[in-house]
This record gives structure tokens, sequence and C-alpha cells, in this order.
């Protein structure tokens, strides 16, 4: 196992074996005052091509554009979604027994990416449905930003499908320049799946430039609902370009 350049190996943190009863009721009540929060406050709506795989591993691979975001996503799925955190927010105790009864992945920033790659898969592996922000970091102008290819080898070890799905309108509700959030409009729209033999069907590359294509045609069916306008047709979403 390789050091880290903090000088800690790298240990991929342990697998939660099932839910607490804490971790079970504070989900519930979270998701049920969060659902309303965001319906009311932010005109909060999600849209499927298709059902997300409901067991099973799975890597919803989404494009990031607030704070909000892992939130949007967890509130648009039945399952629940293990999304990638800080380990410095694990540090309060009360704080870090909230996150990691709703999934968090600790990662250490000062570790390497080896490390985050193992959490991940490890949570893959063990059926968890975890979510991937390939972009790195939100937004800067509300537009897709650059992808990183690093989930095309996750996806790829864990022969896990992958789930694309883009967020539009939270960057107008909470852009990087602001403290605060603010009332408006945000849309989740979720593609079809590529399936594991898909997924391992294709080389990395072509992985990665077939699901930044998906996120795209999800970005655009989006943004034209948002507006009111037609939507992009069904057919570029099936199969690789």
């Amino acid at each position: 196992m390789s050091p880290s350049r903090s000088g800690r190996p790298d240990r991929a943190p342990a697998v939660p074996a099932r839910h607490s009863c804490f971790g079970r009721l504070l989900y519930d009540v979270l998701w049920v005052l969060c659902r309303t929060l965001g319906v009311a406050v932010f005109g909060f709506r999600a849209r499927f091509a298709e059902p997300l795989p409901a067991t099973g591993g799975v890597l919803v691979l989404s494009s990031h554009q607030s704070h909000l975001d892992p939130l949007l996503l967890g509130l648009a799925c039945d399952r629940r979604l293990s999304s990638l955190a800080r380990s410095s927010l694990f540090h309060f105790k009360p704080f870090a027994a909230a996150i990691t009864a709703l999934d968090a992945v600790p990662i250490d920033r000062d570790a390497s990416m080896v490390a985050a790659m193992k959490a991940v898969i490890g949570r893959l592996k063990a059926g968890r449905a975890v979510t991937v922000f390939p972009e790195g970091s939100r937004t800067a102008d509300g537009r897709l930003g650059e992808f990183k290819p690093g989930f095309a080898i996750l996806a790829k070890r864990a022969e896990v499908p992958i789930v694309p799905v883009a967020i539009v309108g939270a960057f107008e509700c909470w852009p990087r320049t602001r403290p605060f959030p603010r009332p408006g409009r945000i849309r989740l729209e979720f593609g079809p799946a590529l399936s594991a033999a898909e997924v391992a069907a294709l080389g990395e590359q072509e992985l990665f430039a077939e699901c930044v294509r998906r996120i795209g045609v999800c970005d655009a069916r989006a943004r034209a609902a948002l507006e009111g306008r037609a939507t992009v047709p069904a057919r570029p979403d099936h199969g690789p370009a």
C-alpha cells in the first residue's frame, strides 16, 4: 500500500455494514423536511429517463453547480446516495455522526487520490449508490466545466453501471460568490444508465467521452425544461456516439 503525501498509508475508510437506527431515522426525517423546503423555495423538480437501478452498486455522475447538489440528488432519488466529504468535516463529533448517518464518505485532501478512489470503489463494490462530480468543483458561471476522467476508472474497476445527471438552476440559487442560497427554480435531469456490460465494453477514453456527451444532453434538456422550450430528442442518449 503506497504512502500518501501526508506520510500516512492510503487506507480506504471502512464501509458500514448497514445503517444504524439513528441513521435511518435521521435520513427519513431530513428527507421529508428538505424535500418540502426544496419544492417550496427552489421549485425543485427531477425527471428520470428510466428508474435508477434499485439494487447493487451504481455510480451517479453529476454536473456540479452549488453546495446544494448532494442534497438535491439525495432528494431526487429513492435510493440513498453516498457522496464525498472532506475528512475535516468529521472532526466535530456530533456533525460527524450526522453526516456518517447520511452516508458521507470521508476523503483526506492531504492524502493521494489513490485513497479517495479506493474509498469510492469500496462503496460501489459493497452495493452502494455513490455520487461523483467529475468537474471536481462547482461551476464558476453556471455552464458545464471541464470533466476529469477518473470516474471511468472507478466504474470499470467496480464493474457498476453509470447514471448521468445534470443539475440546472442551482448555480443561480447559490453561486460561489454568495454566502447563502436564494429562492429560484432548480431542475435535475437523469439520463439512461450505461449498464455494467456497456461500461466494461468501452475503453476508458471512450467511456469518458460517452459520459461527457450524455451529461451534456441532460444539461440541454434541463435548461429547455426550465425555459419552457421543447426538449432535446431522446435518441442521442441511446448508445455511444
